[in-house]
């Protein structure tokens, strides 16, 4: 029967049935987290004038789940919708290429809730990409003390899984990008960039350029090996 009343989107974040105890003589519904590896449960005594207030299911579920995602539950319908379209989202795109995705600029802000094993993964190819560091550096001394230092069974992928894992982001990256290359109904533009190497060797860097919903976009494509010295007759075979 209390259940009918429990439409707070919080309580989408918790097992839809809670466990009912008794405490010194004084009944408790206790609200298991539905995170993954979170045993935190939620204790809400019915003998009080609060019996219904969801103030500890929130503070748990900012530490938990992430203050981002709270505020897209409070936006949300109903705690089915947020039980489907939110939660359920969170937990099954847990592989590595989904964590990749990018949620879009702006300010930067850190969650409660630790990484998932698949976000660390995920983290980790982003901060080799972007920064450039080599894989062997997650074996690094200082590296690994920094990360487990204070939460020793913290889990860090070996530079072989990150050397998988930044192989198979690229290709799925390569693909999408054909793709939307493919599909893209406007002028493409594209650049190229030729030098010689130092040992006499010629390369053409291709680059190509759009818009996209709005925003200028630009990819660098491919850098070819010219059998040839850089002429225009050459770069049009290699394009």
């Amino acid at each position: 029967r209390l259940q009918k009343e429990w439409i707070s989107p919080v309580y989408a974040f918790f097992n839809p049935t809670p466990t009912i105890r008794e405490i010194d003589g004084r009944h408790v519904h206790e609200f298991a987290c539905s995170a993954r590896g979170c045993k935190v449960n939620v204790r809400r005594y019915l003998d009080t004038k609060d019996a219904r207030s969801t103030g500890n299911m929130r503070k748990h579920v900012r530490l938990c789940w992430g203050a981002e995602i709270l505020d897209a539950a409070d936006n949300a319908k109903d705690a089915s919708e947020v039980r489907t379209n939110i939660v359920g989202s969170v937990q099954r795109t847990g592989s590595i290429a989904a964590a990749f995705e990018r949620k879009g600029k702006g300010k930067i802000s850190y969650s409660h809730r630790q990484h998932t094993r698949s976000e660390t993964r995920a983290e980790i190819v982003r901060w080799l990409s972007e920064n450039q560091r080599p894989f062997s550096i997650i074996a690094d001394r200082g590296f690994q003390s920094l990360m487990k230092t204070g939460r020793p069974e913290y889990y860090l992928p070996s530079p072989d899984t990150v050397s998988r894992d930044t192989k198979q982001v690229f290709a799925r990256t390569r693909m999408r990008i054909a793709r939307m290359l493919q599909e893209y109904d406007r002028r493409l533009n594209f650049t190229t960039d030729a030098w010689t190497s130092p040992n006499h060797h010629s390369y053409v860097a291709i680059c190509v350029h759009l818009q996209h919903k709005g925003s200028p976009m630009s990819f660098p494509l491919d850098i070819v090996e010219l059998a040839k010295s850089h002429t225009g007759a050459a770069l049009a075979i290699a394009f």
